[in-house]
């Protein structure tokens, strides 16, 4: 089973459970860009050695919790987890579009 959190404090408290960061990244769309919203497990391994900064992996940035929350609102999106509570793959979610909840 699944269940689509909105609410940011559900939202942050899921994944920070699980030791996860916001992430956005600035895609190309025609002539525009388009941002995308990801999370990303297993941070603490790519910040050690002081290694923070925007330059990440892929092009992907990390944020803080107030940005990712307002373009997640702006876009008018949700998260979609899994509500197992014997817990499972910390990366499987989705963020869905809030109609779908």
């Amino acid at each position: 089973m699944s269940k689509i959190l909105t609410k940011a404090q559900d939202i942050r408290q899921w994944v920070e459970a699980r030791g996860g960061y916001p992430i956005l990244l600035e895609t190309p769309d025609g002539t525009r860009s388009r941002t995308l919203l990801q999370l990303t497990f297993g941070q603490h391994f790519l910040n050690s050695d002081e290694n923070e900064g925007p330059d990440r992996p892929g092009g992907y940035e990390l944020v803080s919790w107030d940005e990712w929350l307002a373009e997640m609102d702006r876009q008018g999106l949700a998260l979609k987890v899994s509500d197992d509570p014997s817990g499972g793959n910390e990366q499987e979610y989705q963020i869905v579009a809030r109609s779908e909840g």
